[in-house]
């Protein structure tokens, strides 16, 4: 009975998904970023599928990643807008592309996460951020009055 139980919790966790997406991109490494962040997100989600799309420029657009995680057997869908803030992109295009993606598969759950926002885990890696590129001028003062001494 309770590998019976696992089975049916492993079914169902595979019959979700989420799809990131993001503006996409003529450059080929910003585009890899997000399939990067969707390799990160899988280690935390598993049983998930998880498939990246793009609103414009760069295959795969929304309708596709979509579709492909239909096929794939899912039928619950998240789509996390891979935005900071709730712009045109996060709360206007990507909403409109899960209605008309319920439209067309309408036994499948689909729902629209909101925009990264103001998160504490965002605030941090800016700080980070802003910490490490004023390390390196600090850096080069404390050499030049060493040097000068």
């Amino acid at each position: 009975m309770k590998n019976r139980r696992l089975l049916v919790k492993k079914r169902a966790a595979s019959r979700r998904a989420v799809v990131l997406v993001d503006h996409g991109s003529r450059e080929a490494a910003a585009n890899r970023q997000l399939s990067a962040v969707a390799a990160a997100l899988r280690r935390c989600l598993p049983g998930w599928r998880v498939a990246t799309a793009h609103l414009s420029v760069a295959p795969p657009r929304v309708p596709a990643a979509i579709a492909a995680c239909v096929a794939a057997g899912a039928r619950e869908i998240v789509v996390m807008p891979y935005f900071l803030g709730p712009g045109r992109h996060a709360s206007r295009d990507v909403p409109q592309l899960a209605r008309e993606a319920r439209a067309r598969h309408p036994r499948v759950r689909i729902r629209v996460a909101a925009a990264l926002g103001v998160h504490a885990g965002i605030v941090a890696t800016v700080a980070e951020r802003v910490r490490g590129a004023a390390r390196p001028r600090r850096a080069a003062r404390s050499a030049s009055r060493t040097r000068s001494r």
